[in-house]
């Protein structure tokens, strides 16, 4: 039997008593997964990304974990949410528009020390500012360096479209801005570099693309380590307590970690390991969440139709944004219906030895939107479920 194999075999034990459509975390994959992060880390701590997980529970066992500290949250509502659940340091990776979380946020000093918001322009200042009211507790800001690779004079631009700030003195210069103004404080930087942690360097089948890959990637590490490390010497002329420099992603920590100018790791989705990061070349994860669906027809030879799964993924639409089948192994979509809203068809000789309620397992393509899925996440140890535990959906929590 097959490693693959014994795995289906567990997850079809352990969830024996259960019906599909379900979702699970294996919680030996899960703990190794972290392992590996603290130690591609080099002892550099690691701030969770809560988007990547969006369960409290697989939360706080990550942060009871030696070599995590803090969260990375995405909208500002979801961070005071974790404030008030009892994380006391979480950093807003995204700015805000929301007023009457700011309102919240200023009027609360628990809330006030506990969560850190981004900046990249005075112009999210004045919107915090006029949606204060009656709160006068100062704001924590993180200023955010875009981190994209720029050639040709700028006529060329690797990377994601975020913070307008690129050069040390426009970061510096917000940072005076910042510490000008009352009721604010900056305590960090951040700068993640999406098209090196987010983009996978041994795309299948793709030699000449992930070698091109590869080549802009350590171009652009290089050329990040030099200008973020002038960043924050200009802004520590500014603001000489920075608590923080923040950088990194699943698939960059250990070059990111080697960088002196960083002093901690962002990272989520390794946890989890979903099917976009099978195509890297600096880690190798275990899947530690998978859904299943219920086999529910059998239309012919070669061929079984489960329950739903069309579960795309954010992004470029493409079919790296579709979730894959996994086990059984040798399943395929039919590419003239692919993953369906309601129900989906599956080809390929291991369907024939599929029944009626059979569970048919599938990865996501990206991490933690799975959960926008699903009410609870199974949590599978050995060949049983010990814990189900709720996700953000299931405590009715819908943020984005």
């Amino acid at each position: 039997m097959t490693a693959r194999a014994a795995d289906r075999a567990r997850y079809d034990r352990a969830t024996a008593h259960l019906d599909a459509p379900l979702a699970v975390v294996d919680l030996e994959a899960f703990d190794a997964n972290a392992d590996d992060l603290v130690r591609r880390a080099g002892g550099k701590p690691i701030r969770v990304a809560s988007k990547s997980v969006r369960c409290r529970a697989l939360l706080e066992r990550v942060l009871a974990r030696e070599g995590f500290a803090g969260i990375m949250s995405f909208t500002l509502a979801e961070s005071l949410w974790l404030a008030r659940a009892g994380f006391d340091d979480v950093l807003l990776a995204y700015p805000s528009a929301d007023r009457a979380a700011f309102a919240e946020l200023a009027g609360d000093p628990k809330l006030a020390a506990a969560v850190t918001v981004m900046v990249d322009d005075v112009a999210q200042l004045d919107l915090i500012d006029a949606s204060r009211g009656d709160g006068r507790e100062v704001v924590r800001v993180c200023l955010e360096l875009d981190t994209s690779l720029r050639l040709l004079g700028g006529r060329v631009r690797v990377g994601a479209r975020r913070s307008p700030l690129h050069s040390p003195a426009e970061v510096a210069e917000t940072a005076r801005a910042v510490a000008r103004r009352p009721g604010f404080e900056v305590v960090g930087i951040m700068a993640y570099e999406g098209h090196v942690a987010g983009v996978g360097d041994a795309v299948a089948g793709r030699p000449l693309r992930s070698r091109a890959i590869r080549l802009m990637q350590a171009a652009a590490r290089r050329e990040l380590a030099v200008r973020r490390a002038e960043v924050v010497r200009a802004v520590r002329a500014v603001v000489p307590g920075l608590e923080f420099v923040n950088g990194g992603g699943t698939g960059s920590v250990q070059h990111t970690a080697a960088e002196d100018a960083v002093t901690e790791i962002a990272a989520g989705s390794g946890l989890y390991v979903p099917r976009l990061f099978d195509n890297y070349t600096s880690f190798r994860g275990r899947p530690a969440a998978l859904f299943a669906q219920p086999v529910v027809r059998r239309p012919g030879v070669g061929v079984v139709t489960v329950l739903g799964g069309g579960y795309p993924a954010s992004g470029a639409a493409g079919p790296d944004r579709s979730p894959v089948p996994c086990l059984p192994e040798g399943l395929r979509y039919d590419p003239q219906e692919q993953a369906g809203e309601v129900q989906t068809p599956l080809l390929g000789s291991p369907a024939d030895d599929l029944l009626i309620g059979d569970k048919v397992w599938f990865r996501h393509a990206k991490a933690g939107e799975l959960c926008e899925r699903f009410d609870a996440l199974h949590l599978v140890e050995g060949d049983a479920v010990t814990a189900t535990v709720p996700t953000y959906r299931g405590e009715g929590r819908t943020f984005l």
